[in-house]
């Protein structure tokens, strides 16, 4: 299990984590764009490029992030850009936290079976703070 932070932005994900790169060096774990997901999640042609996930360790812990196409919902708005990302042990463990986590929230992602292979779900909890919950 694993607590981490995720990031999101409006088309500048690249260039934010490469200046991360510049100052701490090192690779991304991962790197992925629009451009390799399925076609019917309606991404546009000019955001094809766009990242889709990025994972950076920083002093042991993974720093993610994203741009957020326009097909994925409203704009995205500094200071309202993170999310605090939890990595359950079992598809059990992610169910039971979700299902806590969302009381009396918004679930902005249903839990459920993702093309990159994991169990997901995203909401943002009754304090106004965005979580997402997955198990690999």
């Amino acid at each position: 299990m694993a607590l981490n932070v995720y990031l999101h932005f409006d088309g500048n994900c690249r260039e934010v984590f490469e200046f991360y790169r510049s100052v701490f060096g090192g690779d991304f774990d991962s790197f992925s764009t629009f451009d390799e997901m399925p076609d019917e999640m309606g991404i546009s042609e000019e955001e094809k490029n766009g990242v889709l996930h990025v994972s950076y360790e920083i002093g042991g812990t993974a720093l993610m992030g994203s741009d957020v196409p326009s097909a994925f919902g409203p704009p995205v708005e500094m200071g309202n850009n993170f999310a605090i990302s939890y990595e359950a042990e079992s598809r059990e463990e992610t169910e039971r936290l979700f299902q806590r986590i969302s009381e009396g929230g918004r679930i902005t992602m249903p839990l459920g079976d993702t093309f990159w292979g994991a169990y997901f779900g995203a909401c943002t909890d009754r304090f106004g703070i965005n979580w997402m919950v997955s198990y690999q």
